[in-house]
């Protein structure tokens, strides 16, 4: 006897467009450049945040206490003391590490 669950398709099968990693899919996120300073390294990176209302700041992300990891894509990770500049699809910054944070949309300004 057939339970018939797997008869059916399921309801978590992508979508084209999700198929095809083209970002449509999912139109609830947006994807905002940062820059982040550790205590050994200067990361930059595209962090997903909400498209607006709650978690659609960076700060939202960063102050949230049940979050220890902050996820990166298209990153890059440079030592401050120096050395080769490493590119990255993907990286995970303990929150705990993270000494500053700023929005790398616009370059920086001359004080």
């Amino acid at each position: 006897m057939r339970s018939g669950h797997n008869d059916r398709m399921s309801s978590t099968a992508p979508t084209p467009a999700a198929a095809s990693g083209d970002g449509s899919e999912n139109l609830d996120h947006r994807q905002e450049r940062i820059r982040l300073e550790t205590p050994r390294h200067r990361i930059e990176g595209l962090m997903t945040l909400a498209r607006d209302g709650y978690r659609s700041r960076v700060s939202d992300v960063l102050n949230a206490s049940e979050r220890d990891f902050l996820t990166l894509t298209s990153v890059s990770l440079a030592p401050l003391d120096g050395g080769p500049v490493e590119s990255h699809s993907f990286l995970v910054v303990a929150r705990a590490h993270i000494v500053f944070a700023v929005s790398a949309e616009e370059p920086p300004r001359q004080a």
